[in-house]
């Protein structure tokens, strides 16, 4: 190869890296886009409006009716908001895999108010934020 192959040889290869990145980026966001359909599909009216206007959404666990805020995240993003509407104790737990955020606040809203004991039995709890 001659310089001036070496140079367009370069010149190729971070286009085509460039090209790659910029192809996966609108993946993700394409795949960002379908989970917060999907979550929003499964949102009551109510929990809907909270989470457009508030950034996160609440449920009542399917055990003891304690209420449960799910912020937009997807880890130690599940507080318990007592009657007052103050802010508790907080839960960790998330789906195995590499799980968007639409999806993973799915799973921990059907899994509060379908199995909230068993769900708190496997969660990590914390307090803060």
């Amino acid at each position: 190869m001659n310089e001036i192959d070496l140079v367009n040889f370069h010149y190729l290869s971070l286009f085509r890296r460039r090209a790659c990145r910029l192809f996966y980026r609108s993946c993700q966001e394409e795949r960002r886009r379908k989970g917060l359909c999907l979550l929003r599909g499964w949102l009551t009216p109510q929990q809907r409006a909270q989470f457009d206007g508030k950034g996160y959404f609440e449920v009542v666990g399917s055990d003891t009716g304690t209420r449960y805020r799910i912020r937009h995240g997807t880890s130690a993003n599940v507080r318990e908001v007592d009657a007052s509407g103050r802010l508790g104790m907080g839960w960790c737990f998330v789906p195995v895999g590499e799980l968007i955020e639409g999806d993973v606040m799915l799973v921990q809203k059907i899994a509060l108010e379908t199995s909230e004991l068993e769900t708190l039995a496997i969660a990590k709890n914390f307090y803060g934020w």
